[in-house]
């Protein structure tokens, strides 16, 4: 089932560029995943240090198995360096079919 994965952060103000850097170079290596579909780097209007990543993957399990891997925990040490708060997580099932199973 579809995995749509929430990323929030809220980062410093200055070192734009290499926050954009960083989160260009962890969406090029998760791009070679097994599972991984897309992604998308969204900065809020009035406040741009608030930034989203929304994630899609095929199946949850494939988002976890890249969230817990060592090459991904590194690139996150480097982000939360520039971070005012730990990255929040909401990860989700597309779609409702998951109700009916079980």
């Amino acid at each position: 089932m579809i995995a749509k994965i929430i990323i929030k952060r809220r980062f410093v103000k200055e070192n734009t560029p290499q926050i954009l850097s960083l989160l260009n170079k962890i969406r090029s290596i998760a791009m070679n995943q097994p599972g991984y579909i897309s992604g998308e780097t969204l900065m809020q209007k009035d406040f741009p240090e608030n930034m989203a990543v929304i994630a899609t993957w095929q199946r949850m399990e494939d988002w976890l198995a890249w969230k817990d891997s060592e090459e991904r925990k590194t690139y996150e040490a480097m982000l939360e360096i520039y971070q005012t708060r730990p990255t929040q997580y909401e990860e989700y099932h597309l779609g409702t079919s998951f109700l009916n199973e079980g």
